[in-house]
């Protein structure tokens, strides 16, 4: 008796995994563009953070503290460097190195600018 149980079991299993694959579609393993998906998304978590720390850089140079401005000018530009290049993005790295050269400079006013621009810049799509 516990040898036909076991073969009906293995019968029945195998009826089930047969079943399954054929009636289910096979989902691809990049269903939707994932892997590429979740890439793009990463890009524009950088960017977005790229914004971020470029608006905190204006701020903390605006208010003359030039030390925060320069450690968020230098985040900031290693986010929009992960970020996914195109014009914008270009010109706003561009910016952000003017901000960081006038920042270490003592050019409060001019790294103020650039990191403004910078904001504007990697805002844009």
């Amino acid at each position: 008796m516990t040898q036909y149980t076991t073969q009906l079991t293995v019968t029945l299993a195998a009826v089930f995994v047969l079943v399954t694959a054929t009636v289910l579609p096979l989902q691809p393993v990049y269903a939707e563009g994932g892997a590429r998906r979740d890439v793009m998304r990463a890009e524009d978590q950088h960017r977005q953070e790229a914004i971020k720390l470029a608006q905190e850089a204006a701020d903390h140079s605006k208010q003359g503290h030039m030390g925060p401005f320069l450690t968020s000018a230098e985040a900031a530009m290693q986010h929009a460097l992960k970020a996914r290049k195109d014009a914008h993005v270009d010109a706003g790295i561009a910016e952000l190195k003017h901000a960081v050269e006038h920042g270490s400079a003592g050019h409060g006013d001019v790294a103020t600018k650039h990191a403004e621009q910078a904001v504007t810049h990697l805002s844009e799509k």
